[in-house]
């Protein structure tokens, strides 16, 4: 590992302040996978800026009955907390599905947010990775991608995104909010992560030198009709090959809000627009459901080893959707 430079910041402002003090810095949170990346040579930060310590740390109600959690609270205590488990189950379902217990002790809520692919390519500094050196190759495309994105991707990058926090949220409207040398803004997290394009190593919309300090849920009731699923190779400790988050809100026997996202097949959290609209205004039928997912993923690009995804993709989304609808029957 190299050599690196340590701060520890007491306040926001005096970590936004040593980040620009010090050229490639990086914040450290949980550095559940930053740490990782050091010590396989991907991440060579010549200084660390420790924000563990900073007021972050706590989840708080919101005036508007929204919720705001900062960004060093750690996954197992954001993922237990009773308004999450009452108003945002998707959230803590998506969570509790992430790493290990161990992990998720550590873990943050911004490092979450923040986590790169764990694309084996892009881990394995031996290998071309446009994302990791712009211009090198995508090792990926012409080797092995049975765990790579089927949505989006493009000739420069086909890895996925891996957290699964982040497709809940995408999925309940949350926003991210920033601190950076120009103040505070707040960007909504399915628009935070980015498409690769051209530039495969930009992972998210964040400005040089911000800092994540907490995520904006919007208001929900009480037992808001929402879910997580992770279709994984194995029960504990992998990252998914396909997932789906969901709110549905049924009333008067039509879909009043349909919030539908994807994980494990794109290079964000894929954010079903086309489904959602189709399911606006519709019975929720199995036959509804069936065609705003069908027409979602006709938008899918799968490649020689990845073609599987398309249908467990579809298969999960049409399970989180049934269970979520409501056993009434719908009018006629």
């Amino acid at each position: 590992m190299k050599p690196f430079a340590y701060v520890r910041a007491g306040s926001v402002e005096e970590a936004v302040d040593a980040h620009a003090a010090h050229p490639g810095a990086r914040y450290l949170g949980g550095g559940t996978n930053l740490m990782d990346l050091m010590k396989l040579d991907v991440e060579r930060p010549g200084t660390l800026i420790d924000v563990s310590r900073l007021p972050l740390d706590d989840v708080r109600e919101l005036p508007d009955g929204g919720l705001w959690a900062g960004a060093t609270v750690r996954n197992s205590d954001l993922a237990a907390h009773p308004a999450v488990r009452d108003r945002y189950p998707a959230l803590s379902q998506a969570l509790l599905s992430g790493a290990s217990g161990q992990l998720r002790n550590v873990a943050t809520t911004g490092g979450n947010l923040l986590q790169r692919t764990r694309c084996p390519y892009f881990q394995d500094v031996t290998k071309p990775c446009n994302k990791r050196e712009p211009g090198s190759g995508c090792g990926a495309l012409e080797g092995v991608h049975r765990d790579h994105a089927v949505l989006g991707y493009s000739e420069r990058c086909i890895a996925t995104h891996p957290s699964d926090m982040a497709v809940a949220l995408a999925a309940l409207d949350a926003e991210v909010e920033l601190y950076g040398a120009d103040g505070k803004r707040k960007v909504p997290v399915a628009e935070f992560h980015r498409l690769p394009g051209e530039h495969p190593e930009r992972d998210t919309e964040i400005r040089p030198g911000e800092l994540i300090t907490g995520v904006v849920l919007p208001a929900a009731t009480a037992g808001l009709p929402s879910a997580y699923r992770k279709a994984r190779d194995r029960a504990s400790y992998a990252f998914a090959l396909a997932s789906v988050a969901a709110v549905l809100e049924v009333a008067d026997g039509v879909v009043h809000r349909a919030g539908i996202a994807f994980g494990g097949v794109a290079h964000r959290p894929w954010r079903a627009r086309r489904a959602e609209e189709a399911l606006l205004g519709a019975a929720p039928t199995a036959d509804a459901f069936e065609h705003a997912v069908d027409l979602e993923l006709a938008a899918a690009r799968p490649l020689g080893d990845n073609a599987y995804k398309v249908p467990l993709t579809r298969g999960v989304t049409l399970d989180v959707l049934t269970r979520l609808a409501p056993r009434t029957p719908a009018p006629v």
